[in-house]
């Protein structure tokens, strides 16, 4: 994951926050490999730093997200997150929201939008449950077309180059934001890799808006609900 490619042209392929889903996922199990809450929180974020990266958005005083221009992008995910975002051109207070609250209240959303892009790539299959015969949830098994296995590749391949791109900068932060970083494969010196990862989560903003809404969950006691 070596920079972005442009919009509104062919499909470029998955997004970040695509790539993060695929990447947290455990195809045996259906399930993501952390607390599910907390990749929601971290989705959210990685479509925040694909639009920022594309110009849309940028980070406003006191942790809050500024809408530099409202005009979709062409991608039904990110077009989704920035459908979410205060529009500018309303003025007011309705300018700005701070980016932890919105990375809690756009989550189901995004996380939501993700799944339906994936699916329709055939990366996923989305199969409904129910646990007890009561409660429904959803497995999401891996489909025909193999997304998962270059994710997984492109974060080794950035892992490798020590994060030195500023775009895997993010991701890397990202994964510590929610957690990831306990379960996935970092190599021999994991201790330093996972250190060097907090690091990149609490410079990056929008990782830190991620982070405080785990520590949020974490605090109240609901980690992992939903």
């Amino acid at each position: 994951m070596t920079g972005r490619g442009a919009f509104g042209g062919p499909d470029r392929g998955p997004t970040l926050p695509e790539e993060l889903l695929l990447l947290a996922l455990d195809p045996e199990r259906g399930k993501p490999l952390c607390e599910s809450s907390y990749l929601r929180y971290g989705l959210a974020g990685a479509a925040l730093a694909e639009l920022e990266w594309a110009g849309r958005v940028g980070e406003g005083p006191g942790g809050r997200i500024t809408v530099h221009n409202p005009l979709p992008l062409g991608d039904p995910v990110l077009d989704g997150a920035l459908a979410a975002l205060p529009d500018p051109a309303k003025g007011g207070q309705g300018r700005e929201v701070k980016a932890r609250r919105w990375v809690r209240s756009a989550a189901r959303g995004v996380d939501e939008l993700c799944r339906q892009r994936l699916a329709e790539r055939g990366a996923i299959r989305r199969e409904s449950r129910r646990a007890l015969g009561l409660f429904r949830y959803e497995r999401l098994t891996a489909g025909p077309v193999d997304l998962a296995g270059p994710a997984h590749a492109r974060f080794k391949s950035a892992l490798a180059t020590g994060f030195a791109d500023p775009c895997d900068r993010t991701y890397a932060a990202l994964v510590a934001a929610v957690q990831l970083d306990r379960k996935l494969a970092l190599g021999r010196d994991r201790r330093c890799v996972r250190r060097e990862l907090k690091r990149l989560a609490h410079a990056d903003w929008i990782a830190r808006a991620v982070r405080s809404a785990v520590t949020e969950d974490q605090a109240a006691g609901s980690g992992g609900a939903g």
